[in-house]
């Protein structure tokens, strides 16, 4: 049972909400027949996989900085409950089971697959060490999953889809490095300094808030307009589009005070699970969501 649990941590299946991005072009599209909900599933998992294989690689490449780390050196790689040959295999498999999943969805999934993770790739090589891109990167991930799931799919893609999906998920990731400077901050000891990112000495709590900030408020307007757009109430037939607002509202806000009050952020999904406020408002949101859209 305990190897079978350190595996299950190598692979972060917590993390897979975040592949929920996938699912969103189906959702806002109500295509919800079944053969397209197959499609998408299937591209969900493909996600899954290859999210998964990216997590492993990245734990291989930093397994030397994790073992210095006051909490990263636990993770099955840094601390041996794992070899570094079985990592490897683990992640190539999960590599050859997403392009699997993803070319018998369709070519386009397929291709967007490869191109995250090629971009996860060069961000785990190199792309995460410079300041500010390194947030645009994990930004387009999420990009990456929206167009998998209305492109790769045959769906239309909404420019409203790309430009909330983009706005929130920059704010996701300066969230991240906030929550990174404040533990720095909280606990400046030698050790945690040293094991802390590379780009955090690029970045300041002022620059970090600030782009918080922006992000924050670019989202709420443009999901606000979007939900007031002509274009949206002759789509779906509705102007009621417009009270699944204050959940977005919500949930930022609530994330703002995760991170700056009760030193979340650090892990976003954990973060969904763990906090029952986020939780309940996430869900909230998609259900009146469906219920306006059907």
């Amino acid at each position: 049972m305990g190897v079978i649990t350190e595996w299950l941590r190598l692979l972060r299946p917590h993390q897979w909400s975040k592949n929920g991005f996938v699912l969103l072009g189906l959702m806002f599209s109500r295509q919800w027949q079944p053969p397209a909900i197959l499609a998408a599933i299937s591209a969900f998992l493909a996600f899954c996989a290859i999210s998964s294989s990216v997590y492993v690689f990245n734990d291989i490449q930093d397994i030397e900085a994790d073992r210095q780390h006051p909490t990263k050196r636990i993770r099955p790689l840094a601390s041996g409950a794992i070899s570094i040959r079985g990592g490897w295999i683990i992640s190539g498999g999960l590599a050859a089971l997403a392009l699997l999943l993803a070319a018998m969805t369709g070519r386009g999934v397929a291709v967007f697959v490869l191109i995250y993770a090629a971009l996860n790739v060069s961000y785990s090589l190199r792309l995460k060490h410079i300041a500010v891109l390194d947030v645009f990167i994990i930004s387009t991930g999420f990009i990456l999953r929206i167009l998998a799931g209305t492109m790769g799919l045959g769906i239309a893609p909404s420019s409203w889809l790309f430009l909330c999906g983009f706005m929130l998920s920059l704010f996701l990731g300066f969230g991240k490095r906030r929550a990174e400077l404040l533990s720095i901050e909280y606990d400046g000891s030698p050790e945690t300094r040293a094991s802390a990112r590379l780009v955090l000495k690029d970045y300041s709590p002022l620059i970090v808030d600030q782009f918080m900030a922006i992000s924050a408020a670019c989202t709420i307007i443009s999901y606000a307009l979007y939900t007031v757009n002509a274009e949206t109430i002759a789509r779906y037939g509705t102007k009621a589009l417009i009270y699944t607002l204050p959940f977005v509202v919500y949930g930022l806000f609530r994330y703002i005070f995760l991170v700056h009050r009760l030193g979340k952020g650090s892990d976003t999904a954990l973060d969904l699970y763990s906090d029952a406020h986020l939780l309940l408002t996430v869900l909230a949101w998609g259900v009146v969501t469906l219920v306006v859209l059907s």
